[in-house]
């Protein structure tokens, strides 16, 4: 098996972060319209020199993102070896310091469940992949820093 880190997951899949908490088991974090945002997205990269992806960049729009419209992400990265059928990703997705997502992933299926551009077997070489997906209007909003 091939393990990499979160961002190839997005690369391939970002489909699966609009649906790992369904709207029905969410609850509002803050009442009243005003508005409760981070000023930016961003991401620390946790992967190591010998992942099988090794991400450049990640550009995601709207920045930052804003519950109830499209997410776009745009991943740039190279795969330093082919990932085949039984891949896998082990996320942790953290909003502060709650963990809202802490879960391994099959990226070959993750990619085929979201029609993704880029399917397995992945050849190596560099990649410039982009995912929209529809937010939930209900996902907690971030701190403001």
């Amino acid at each position: 098996m091939v393990h990499f880190n979160l961002f190839a997951l997005l690369a391939l899949s970002s489909a699966a972060i609009s649906i790992a908490n369904p709207v029905a088991q969410q609850v509002a974090m803050q009442s009243g319209d005003a508005p409760h945002t981070t000023d930016k997205w961003s991401y620390i990269n946790c992967g190591l020199d010998t992942d099988s992806i090794q991400i450049k960049s990640i550009e995601v729009s709207p920045d930052p993102p804003q519950p109830g419209k499209d997410l776009t992400v745009k991943v740039t990265g190279t795969a330093i070896q082919t990932i085949e059928e039984g891949a896998y990703a082990d996320v942790t997705v953290k909003l502060g310091l709650i963990k809202l997502i802490n879960k391994r992933f099959d990226v070959c299926e993750e990619a085929r469940n979201a029609n993704a551009s880029v399917q397995c077997p992945v050849e190596k070489g560099e990649y410039v992949v982009e995912h929209t997906v529809a937010l939930p209007r209900e996902i907690p909003r971030g701190p403001s820093f």
